[in-house]
């Protein structure tokens, strides 16, 4: 939605196809972190951004046992907003929409669920898609696959993929919040168990980590039992417990770290976690699909708006982000293994050893501002400003009846 936008921003017709009906998802990645926030303000659109319900947060703060423990502190962040937002995917996206069909190259078609590629002469040509209405095909310049850890895209181009690895999957839950609560985003570790509460204004967002393959598990233990484990670590949640009816209020989130060797081939390019799946720690995996589309805009508007795009230039765009991208995971992987893996391996006798990391954190508060630009810039973070993005090329106009029809 990014890249369709900024590329139609810059004078490029642009068809974003996405398969649902709407952007309403549960227990996406809600967080809007501050490299992303600078890239909304150097577009001249972060003021009313900020309008739409959000929450802020200027540290992330975590519980090992009864040690709390500050692990990013964003106030010293060098970017106008010094906190990460929280705000749900789907008013983010719908914002994105809102501001790309005020273009006239804008397209967004819904219900369109992309099934294949259309090849001429060793080459993509466009893609195949289902609707309601019946089968579309889509021709284009370049195809790019924004569509996920589990891309269709990717499989369809038959890119390698190389896995990383995850100790660990996530469940996820929606629990009510009381105004009696605690007002920020907690994470709460004891030896063999890791919860995470986001604050998402009525209601917490709740991560609880478990061992990798070991969701049958827990539910062959019983929804009793787990309620009543969630409100052991949490017992300001225990009168709530009951919200959990059944097991279809938790999700599972099945965690994957890996990468693709070559994230492109001629007329093709994969982003986002299409080109990386990303580890859930640090919530990075929006902001690095966002800096993934603010860098192949502005490497690729210009040979879009001649017509064409060669693979030297989509290996462009790889080359600038595969660096931050490949740092990013070698620092997951390396919190996943020395210490997720350890943590949940633990089992629940004596209290958790707390790593060196967060001692270091807990001896030298400042040490907290390291994390927090890891976490909240990023390795590379891209710009707008100073680039062929940062004016539009062409007048934004305003269009009755929604996206135009892409036949």
């Amino acid at each position: 939605m990014m890249l369709g936008f900024l590329l139609a921003r810059a004078g490029v017709e642009v068809a974003v196809l996405e398969k649902h009906a709407d952007f309403l998802r549960d227990f996406r990645g809600d967080t809007i972190h501050a490299s992303t926030l600078e890239v909304m303000y150097e577009l001249g659109l972060l003021e009313e951004f900020m309008q739409r319900p959000h929450q802020e947060f200027a540290s992330l703060d975590g519980y090992i046992d009864d040690v709390r423990v500050t692990i990013a502190d964003f106030s010293h962040l060098p970017t106008r907003c010094k906190f990460i937002a929280v705000t749900p995917q789907w008013d983010f996206l719908d914002f994105l929409a809102e501001h790309g069909r005020r273009y006239p190259g804008f397209h967004l078609r819904m219900q369109a669920e992309v099934t294949g590629l259309v090849r001429e002469g060793g080459r993509v040509a466009g893609v195949r898609a289902t609707t309601p209405d019946g089968p579309l095909e889509v021709r284009a310049d370049l195809v790019v696959g924004a569509d996920g850890r589990g891309s269709t895209v990717r499989a369809q181009a038959g890119l390698q993929v190389e896995d990383l690895g995850a100790p660990m999957d996530v469940l996820w839950m929606r629990i009510s919040r009381a105004a009696t609560d605690p007002g920020q985003t907690l994470g709460h570790v004891e030896s063999g168990r890791i919860l995470i509460l986001i604050d998402r204004g009525d209601c917490w967002q709740c991560a609880y980590v478990i061992p990798k393959g070991s969701w049958n598990q827990v539910r062959e233990q019983g929804l009793p039992a787990f309620r009543a484990e969630v409100a052991r670590l949490e017992p300001f949640l225990a009168d709530r417990m009951g919200e959990l009816t059944d097991w279809t209020d938790v999700k599972l989130l099945t965690v994957r770290v890996d990468r693709l060797l070559r994230w492109h081939l001629p007329n093709l390019l994969c982003i986002g976690d299409a080109a990386h799946a990303m580890s859930p720690i640090g919530g990075v995996g929006i902001n690095l699909a966002v800096q993934d589309a603010v860098a192949a805009a502005r490497l690729l508007a210009g040979p879009l708006r001649r017509g064409s795009v060669t693979e030297a230039e989509l290996e462009a765009v790889q080359r600038r982000r595969e660096w931050p991208t490949r740092m990013t995971q070698r620092l997951q992987v390396l919190v996943q293994e020395r210490t997720i893996r350890g943590v949940l391996n633990a089992g629940a006798a004596g209290p958790t050893e707390l790593p060196l990391p967060i001692r270091l954190l807990r001896r030298w508060p400042r040490l907290a501002r390291i994390p927090a630009r890891i976490v909240g810039v990023g390795f590379r973070p891209e710009h707008v400003k100073g680039s062929v993005l940062e004016r539009p090329l062409v007048a934004a106009v305003r269009r009755a009846g929604g996206a135009s029809p892409v036949a």
